[in-house]
């Protein structure tokens, strides 16, 4: 290993450090059960946009959304603006009233306990299916973002893939497991800010140092004349309707995602929210635009020497472009947007195991200390699994991931968001439009791979769940039994409290 290898280890290692340092300085910080899964719904609105954006994108946006840009150049910010918009979406439509929601609800403290709150369910099935699917779906998407961090120690630092994914693995554990969600959120804070500079920075120290953009631009379209237009198909042609319609559906998963949705609960004041929904489109904005920049830019600096993996364009540049110090602080960026998502799913998924499962079906009379330490446990169990998962470094985790989004999306999204608009929903609806956006996502997927031909069946699987998870909560909750005059009353003190 040589010198500019062992800076780069050394400050991903400090970087590693600091984040267990967070971990031990907020452990005394959880007294109880709602601190350690919701941090006593004390954060601050810097805290709250920042860990919910880190969390939000993950690897995807240093890794996957550049890889796209590489391949297809600015006709990848069509999942961009789909994710801009979803993302102001979910902040100006739902957070608010979700936030009040969930403490006037029985001061829900999970996403399936609000769902039996809301709704009154005294059958356990509101609570028992969602938090099955957290923990199904999430325990794999964590193993995903393990195996990210894993295999960017093993290709830039030569670190076998195994011994990096335990450390890694190791690190996320020890600060969720000590400090609970207020380690996550700093943790998150000090990621978000990580990712936000690295993405300032990479491109526009590109630019310069390959001769400014109108070098830069006559280079790409010397590649192909249609490689910075949103609407022209590199190769020729125009973008086909479908596929921008599937790439702006992306937006629609944000109103389903647990670990987005948390931060919502737990801010201290719902009317910082306001303020954090700034923040945050700010936070979104310039790294989307700025990560499919890096791509475009890529495509050009790597012209002669083309990647066979389109996603390792955003390090491979950082790599071969800065000095050691400085690729080290932005390798550990690609490590921070792995370790954001991971740590935000592992307690999610920790505190659905202690709340809906082991509190419901277990032991119902457990007191915080233990369902603290249940909580903790879990961590760590969840954690395991996912190391073992993701333990094959050619695993198809990936795979496995790949319809998480829209399965999460499709099932919680259009029941979270018709919860705190409609009064007139109820158990029923909730029922049907959570089990058939999750069973819709099922079929279209095998509809797509029958009928690959048939354009409509590219279509992303999310909108057609979303749009048919919806219809049956109107259907059926019109068709069944009218909500208690209890929930009318609830219902209508949220809606109140929305507008002050």
């Amino acid at each position: 290993m040589g010198n500019s290898e062992i800076i780069k280890l050394i400050i991903l290692a400090v970087y590693l450090l600091a984040m267990l340092a967070v971990g031990f300085l907020t452990f005394k910080q959880n007294e109880g059960f709602e601190d350690y899964v919701l941090g006593g719904r004390k954060l601050g609105k810097w805290a709250t946009a920042l860990s919910a954006q880190a969390s939000d994108m993950s690897g995807w946006l240093l890794v996957g959304l550049p890889g796209a840009a590489y391949l297809a150049g600015v006709e990848a910010g069509w999942i961009a603006i789909g994710l801009g918009i979803g993302t102001y979406a979910n902040w100006k439509v739902l957070a608010k009233r979700l936030r009040i929601y969930t403490e006037k609800a029985g001061n829900s403290l999970t996403l399936p306990e609000y769902f039996e709150a809301r709704f009154e369910d005294h059958s356990g099935i509101l609570r028992l299916i969602p938090a099955l699917v957290i923990i199904i779906f999430f325990t794999v998407y964590t193993a995903a973002q393990f195996s990210t961090g894993a295999k960017l120690f093993e290709m830039l630092l030569h670190v076998p893939y195994q011994v990096a994914l335990v450390i890694g693995a190791i690190v996320i554990i020890g600060y969720t497991f000590l400090g609970g969600f207020l380690a996550v959120s700093l943790t998150d804070v000090i990621q978000g800010m990580l990712m936000f500079f690295a993405l300032l920075v990479v491109p526009v120290y590109a630019v310069v140092q390959m001769g400014g953009v109108e070098t830069i631009t006559e280079g790409v379209l010397g590649i192909d004349p249609n490689f910075l237009s949103l609407t022209k198909a590199t190769g020729g042609g125009m973008v086909p309707l479908m596929s921008i319609i599937t790439n702006l559906a992306w937006g629609l998963g944000y109103f389903g995602q647990p670990h987005i949705l948390a931060r919502f609960m737990a801010i201290n004041d719902p009317d910082e929210l306001k303020h954090s929904r700034r923040i945050a489109i700010v936070w979104v904005a310039i790294t989307l635009v700025a990560s499919v920049i890096c791509g475009v830019i890529g495509r050009l600096y790597f012209i002669n020497s083309p990647l066979a993996d389109s996603e390792q364009v955003f390090m491979l540049m950082v790599d071969q472009m800065f000095p050691a110090v400085l690729a080290g602080i932005f390798l550990a960026a690609i490590l921070a947007a792995s370790m954001s998502t991971a740590d935000s799913q592992l307690l999610v998924t920790a505190a659905s195991v202690s709340e809906d499962i082991y509190n419901q079906y277990i032991d119902k009379k457990a007191d915080d200390k233990k369902k603290l330490l249940v909580g903790r446990l879990s961590v760590i169990a969840i954690a395991v699994i996912g190391v073992m998962i993701a333990f094959d470094p050619d695993s198809s985790v990936f795979g496995l991931v790949s319809n998480a989004w829209a399965g999460l999306g499709a099932s919680f999204g259009p029941v979270v968001i018709t919860s705190v608009f409609w009064k007139r929903m109820n158990r029923y609806g909730a029922m049907a439009g959570m089990i058939g956006g999750a069973v819709m996502v099922l079929a279209w997927n095998m509809l797509e791979k029958m009928f690959a031909d048939i354009t409509i069946f590219q279509l992303y699987e999310l909108l057609p769940a979303f749009i048919v998870s919806l219809l049956l909560i109107f259907i059926v909750s019109n068709a069944t039994k009218e909500p208690s005059e209890e929930m009318y009353r609830i219902f209508d003190e949220v809606k109140a409290s929305s507008r002050n």
